[in-house]
């Protein structure tokens, strides 16, 4: 038997006037498009050096898994740039090339196989520089995100502006301009700030003014969980707001996590379909652990696909309640718990039995 969309669900999927998404030029990154109203992909980054080629391609590999959809790595030395053919062979992700004053650097990543820059063209030489890896892009049809960044801003619009949103998108626009010119418009925006509101205030104003598909994140925003809450709500207002077309959850943390919090921002606002694991924040009622249920819960339904919601609650005031709005869920009693399906009691177990015998039901039903 499988698992039905419960009515709740089902009735929340059918809203068709959530938000008004603006639609912005299609560009291409690998098998995906940015913009132009197609899904919004996640991002992440390597946390090693590139050059360390097997760390790199493993660390793709449990991003891949996680659910990233296009990874970056940053190349300082030519050691890292000679390496990314290497792990562009080996994981099937898109590869972006984070690249900052060499303009060979950038030239030489396009010839190692990369599906995307990322670069300043203010910061890679001068103009005859910049013209040279226009065109091998071009040739190549390898797009370019343009990131600016509130701690690296020019000089004179920080004395003209500070450290504004109207400076970061002037100086977006001058990297635009400078590409525009020889012609080339396969380009993604980031304007990232460590500060939600200018962050906010940046994209706003760049989704006003540029065609481009925007790349959406909050900068340096800190540790796992300060940094998940700067960017669940920089990201999630401008995304409520239609505003973003890729995004990247920054931590100093485990880029997995990066990945997990992208992933439930987007699940959040019903912008993708995935497995919504609820859970009460327990009282004194609740006779069962409900905090490590929970974690185990959800830590065993990242590997399944969605749209799934399972509900794990301490106690029988809201329990049966919620149940019924899950497609499975647990329910705490005194050492022991009543597993759910689609609202309907199917077993009794003890606490310590209560999520092996969940994914048993899960299991046969999808």
């Amino acid at each position: 038997m499988k698992v039905r969309i419960n009515a709740r669900k089902r009735k929340r999927m059918n809203n068709k006037n959530i938000f008004f998404r603006k639609k912005t030029r299609p560009v291409k990154v690998g098998p995906y498009i940015l913009g132009d109203g197609q899904p919004i992909r996640v991002q992440s980054m390597a946390k090693v050096h590139t050059r360390d080629e097997q760390a790199v391609i493993d660390q793709a590999a449990r991003l891949e898994a996680a659910g990233c959809e296009i990874i970056r790595v940053a190349c300082a030395t030519e050691e890292d740039i000679k390496a990314l053919g290497k792990i562009r062979a080996k994981i099937r992700n898109p590869l972006v090339a984070d690249i900052h004053f060499n303009y060979r650097f950038a030239l030489e990543a396009i010839e190692q196989g990369v599906d995307k820059l990322r670069i300043n063209p203010g910061n890679i030489g001068n103009e005859e520089r910049v013209a040279e890896v226009v065109e091998k892009a071009k040739k190549h049809r390898i797009p370019i995100r343009i990131g600016v960044n509130s701690g690296s801003l020019e000089k004179d619009l920080m004395q003209k502006f500070g450290p504004t949103p109207e400076a970061l998108v002037e100086s977006a626009r001058r990297h635009v301009a400078i590409l525009e010119k020889h012609e080339f418009r396969d380009i993604v925006i980031s304007l990232k700030a460590t500060d939600v509101p200018t962050m906010i205030g940046a994209y706003r104003l760049a989704s006003e003014k540029f065609e481009y598909p925007l790349h959406l994140g909050v900068t340096e925003a800190g540790t796992l969980v300060r940094g998940s809450v700067y960017n669940a709500i920089g990201i999630g207002t401008l995304l409520q707001e239609g505003i973003g077309d890729t995004i990247r959850v920054s931590l100093t943390a485990d880029p997995v996590e990066e990945v997990k919090v992208a992933k439930m921002i987007l699940e959040s606002l019903e912008l993708r379909k995935g497995v919504r694991v609820i859970s009460c924040p327990t009282c004194g009622r609740s006779e069962v652990d409900t905090a490590k249920l929970a974690r185990e819960v959800e830590d065993r339904a990242s590997g399944l696909e969605g749209p799934l919601t399972i509900a794990v609650m301490g106690c029988v005031v809201n329990g049966p309640g919620e149940a019924k709005g899950a497609d499975f869920a647990i329910t705490g009693g005194k050492g022991t718990g009543m597993i759910y399906v689609n609202g309907e009691q199917v077993k009794v177990a003890p606490e310590s039995e209560l999520v092996d015998e969940l994914f048993k039901e899960i299991r046969k039903r999808i």
